[in-house]
């Protein structure tokens, strides 16, 4: 179901300040921060390769980790990172510190599957993704890889909601108040009956003026 974990050592910084951040990164380094349960924050300093590999495997934001700083090991789901905006790399990454108990928030990608079984795109319609992911409440170490939509018997102009997805037990969608769309099946320009493409015309008459 979830990615399998995966540990990373680190070491407790001492000094926090734009100074010693500009020290670690030119060791290979990267300031992180642990926090969350209740406890004290944790400051440490991780391989920025070692990480950077993780993020590029993909899975990293849904992945739980266990970060041994000198002996200490903590159970942690990356929350946020930050990139430098010019040159791309990894500057700095916030951890969670989880338990099974733990409720997340966290973006699920969605996968679409069966397209060959979908009539609607067999005449030519189009797979219109509407969300790419969907913010969902899960247990920490229980999330889901992806979200996984059947697009079997869709005919053309179908919307795929959030009702029509089976998610596994435990995981809710953020939003709750509305039936939200995920995806359509939209028709092709060239499929339009004759009544649709008089009234484009008409339309396009209308807004030339």
């Amino acid at each position: 179901m979830s990615h399998s974990t995966y540990e990373l050592k680190a070491e407790a910084r001492a000094q926090v300040g734009k100074g010693s951040a500009r020290e670690l990164r030119r060791n290979g380094l990267i300031p992180a921060v642990i926090y969350g349960d209740k406890k004290d924050p944790v400051s440490i300093a991780l391989s920025r390769n070692e990480v950077t590999k993780k993020i590029h495997a993909g899975g990293f934001m849904t992945t739980i980790a266990t970060i041994d700083v000198d002996g200490t090991s903590y159970q942690v789901l990356p929350k946020d990172y930050q990139l430098d905006p010019v040159r791309d790399f990894l500057l700095h990454v916030d951890f969670l510190r989880v338990s099974k108990n733990t409720l997340v928030t966290v973006e699920i990608p969605v996968h679409f599957e069966n397209e060959e079984k979908s009539p609607g795109i067999k005449r030519g319609g189009v797979l219109n993704i509407v969300r790419h992911t969907v913010e969902c409440h899960c247990p920490a170490n229980d999330i889901p890889d992806a979200i996984t939509i059947d697009l079997t018997g869709l005919e053309l102009g179908a919307g795929i909601h959030i009702s029509h997805v089976t998610l596994p037990k435990g995981v809710e969608p953020t939003i709750t108040d509305r039936d939200f769309t995920i995806a359509t099946i939209a028709a092709p320009a060239g499929l339009k009956s004759d009544d649709n493409a008089a009234a484009d015309e008409a339309e396009e008459g209308d807004s030339e003026e």
